[in-house]
């Protein structure tokens, strides 16, 4: 039985709650950062580290931090982290953290982070806080890595991956032919069609399973009465 509890709170958090695709947000950095595998998983990590890490710190200053003044001391941790995140991939990553550029710096300013900090964080112990910021983080690298992948392998018609710490290429695989490739897809054009297609099939499969749900709740309720009337 806690098997399936699991399973469920893992769908609920990746597909119901998508930070991207669900609920709207970070949309910016997915629309402008999404050219390549590469910059999709440095910006996820540094979302993940940035938002774990503040769940917990806020977490555990929430009950002393004045109401008046709680927003602005969120701000300051936030953007603590992100400083001490991009400082660290400027050291060791120098060409993504070129790639990613202005952006690194504006996940201070991502809706996710300061909204998880507001509507969980604040009101839940350290270890849920932390379960909720890593869930988050990795819906959202989930959500930015597959609008990656769609869009370089439509636009480029390759699929690569570049060892981020030596800047080394681990694999550079021509699926589509060079003739054949969209390059639209790798203009913001090309993003805003792919977040569409991907946010309406989210959508979708949202509302196909809560028609189930809502069609297995209603067969088992007609049973109950047939089986009271028998």
């Amino acid at each position: 039985m806690s098997t399936k509890k699991e399973k469920k709170s893992f769908g609920s958090e990746l597909i119901y709650n998508n930070p991207v695709f669900g609920l709207y947000l970070g949309i910016c950095s997915a629309l402008a950062i999404t050219t390549s595998i590469n910059n999709a998983i440095g910006m996820g990590v540094a979302v993940i580290v940035v938002l774990t890490m503040s769940n917990i710190v806020i977490s555990l200053i929430a009950p002393i931090t004045p109401d008046e003044i709680h927003i602005p001391v969120y701000i300051v941790i936030i953007a603590s982290l992100v400083t001490i995140v991009g400082m660290l991939m400027q050291a060791f990553t120098p060409q993504l953290y070129s790639a990613l550029g202005a952006f690194i710096d504006l996940i201070v300013v991502n809706c996710i982070i300061l909204g998880r900090a507001e509507a969980y964080a604040q009101s839940h112990n350290v270890a849920e806080s932390a379960k909720d910021g890593l869930m988050m983080g990795l819906s959202y690298t989930l959500s930015i890595l597959a609008m990656s992948f769609i869009r370089e392998l439509l636009g480029k018609g390759t699929i690569s991956f570049t060892n981020p710490l030596t800047n080394t290429e681990v694999f550079n695989l021509q699926i589509i032919p060079e003739k054949f490739v969209i390059p639209l897809f790798t203009t913001q054009t090309g993003a805003f069609i792919t977040f569409a297609v991907l946010a309406a099939f989210v959508t979708w499969f949202k509302y196909t399973n809560d028609e189930k749900a809502e069609k297995i709740k209603a067969e088992a309720l007609q049973k109950e009465k047939e089986a009271q009337h028998a």
